[in-house]
């Protein structure tokens, strides 16, 4: 008596090109479509099919019992009637038919389209439109879409993880135009688009699209993505989520079927997909939180680091803000009469200014200061500040690694210096690692380490009780 072939444990997948194991490569003056057909099929060398759990279907084979296709053809003689018995075999076991299709070349040059740079496009098999894609410059910063579900947020996670600096395609619905004798049709397409990575701009660079009847399921990924990630995720997620009797029918080690586990195995199971839950969900809250944080501190970076003028000073007075200093804006008040900032510590008061140099700082910097100084008593002559602080931000065309320590390096200048002289840079790295005291004494001119004695009272005190206490001691003068 014959018996069948045991279930391998590994599920069909078809793919839509030739085994490249038995494409040669062509000769050099073969003709270009042959030499573009071997490139197809070996952009899927170095796949680890077994080890991923999927048996590959290329082109020639029976599709009818795959579970999933990966980049079918449409073109008649080139796998369209593989991807024909593919989809009938889903139907016919009321199975949705899971495909996954890339978008672009990555070997291809950008080039410029009617529609706009760099477009290319995923068409679908028996529905209406298209998936235009627009290739995006590099280093495009791409993140995860919100709200996503398991099998989607792995997908996600795998391919930002595995793909560096891509290429990408922004894609975007596209209709179908057709010319007939009563004029020009136009056909929108048939389905929904959900983002599953996404650019700057929100627009999707990996996508699923599910067409109104609900009968396929498409995975649009971009060209040069790792395979075996993505294989991997197929049988391990994505099958599992969708197609899931594929996997039981082969006796696919990645089958679930609850009905039949042990009560440690379920018990195992929901622990797990209770852990990946709960990951899923605290990485958003800390890339949520990461994103805030760099919102908030890229100004004052880039404004100690490169900035000039209003960016530079602005910088400056939130880190003094935030070291505790009650700090006045006098280019606001007093307009550019006076020094750009005054900063109070308790009963101590400075005058700062501050300067940026795009080289070595000019000593006639200080010199501005002193002025500032000597004219203050007029501008104010109810609330005196003898003492002041100058800040540059000097060397700041060059980059941080490549500046000098210090603004002036002029032993007999620097010697003579009556106030203190900071750079931006050391603001910087005391701001960065919220050394306050350090901001205080350099700003108030002490020796650094040693945290500036304060008035009474001795709590902290509010900027605004600090201003108080500052200018009460001179009401009256």
């Amino acid at each position: 008596m014959a018996h069948s072939a045991a279930p391998s444990g590994l599920v069909a997948v078809h793919i839509g090109v030739q085994n490249p194991a038995e494409f040669l490569e062509p000769h050099p003056d073969a003709h270009e479509h042959v030499r573009e057909l071997w490139a197809a099929a070996h952009r899927y060398d170095g796949i680890g099919w077994e080890k991923a759990g999927a048996d590959p279907r290329w082109l020639r084979a029976d599709t009818s019992t795959c579970a999933a296709a990966i980049n079918p053809s449409h073109f008649s003689g080139r796998g369209a009637d593989e991807f024909t018995r593919f989809l009938d075999g889903a139907a016919s076991r009321g199975e949705k038919a899971l495909i996954i299709a890339t978008m672009g070349d990555a070997n291809s040059e950008p080039r410029n389209s009617i529609f706009g740079g760099d477009v290319a496009s995923v068409y679908f098999r028996n529905f209406d439109g298209s998936i235009a894609g627009k290739r995006l410059g590099t280093s495009s910063e791409i993140t995860l879409a919100p709200g996503l579900d398991p099998v989607d947020h792995d997908l996600a996670l795998r391919i930002r993880n595995s793909s560096d600096d891509g290429p990408w395609w922004a894609m975007t619905p596209r209709p179908v135009t057709a010319e007939g004798l009563s004029g020009t049709t136009v056909y929108q397409p048939e389905g929904e688009l959900v983002p599953i990575l996404v650019d700057t701009l929100g627009e999707p660079v990996v996508a699923r699209w599910m067409p109104n009847d609900g009968k396929q399921i498409w995975y649009i990924v971009p060209d040069g993505i790792n395979w075996n990630a993505v294989v991997g995720w197929l049988v391990q997620r994505a099958l599992p989520a969708h197609v899931p009797e594929a996997l039981r029918r082969v006796r696919s080690p990645h089958s679930i079927n609850p009905d039949l586990e042990t009560t440690a195995e379920s018990s195992a199971r929901l622990a797990l997909e209770e852990l990946e839950s709960h990951y899923a969900a605290e990485k958003v809250r800390l890339e949520a939180e990461q994103k805030a944080a760099k919102d908030a501190a890229e100004p004052v970076r880039s404004g100690l680091l490169f900035g000039t003028g209003s960016t530079l000073v602005d910088a400056v007075a939130v880190v003094l803000r935030a070291a505790g200093f009650d700090i006045t804006d006098l280019d606001e008040e007093l307009g550019t009469k006076s020094a750009d900032l005054l900063a109070i510590w308790g009963g101590e008061a400075r005058l700062v200014e501050v300067k940026s140099e795009g080289g070595q700082a000019k000593e006639a910097l200080v010199a501005d200061l002193e002025r500032h100084l000597s004219t203050w008593p007029k501008l104010r002559p109810n609330q005196p500040v003898t003492r002041g602080t100058l800040v540059v931000n000097h060397q700041h065309k060059l980059d941080p690694a490549q500046r000098k320590q210090e603004v002036y390096e002029r032993p007999e200048f620097v010697a003579a210096l009556q106030h203190p002289v900071i750079p931006a840079m050391g603001l910087f790295e005391w701001w960065r690692t919220e050394d306050w005291a350090a901001v205080r004494t350099a700003v108030l001119g002490q020796h650094h380490g040693t945290e500036p004695s304060r008035s009474a009272p001795t709590e902290p005190e509010t900027p605004a009780a600090a201003r108080r206490n500052f200018w009460s001691r001179f009401a009256g003068s």
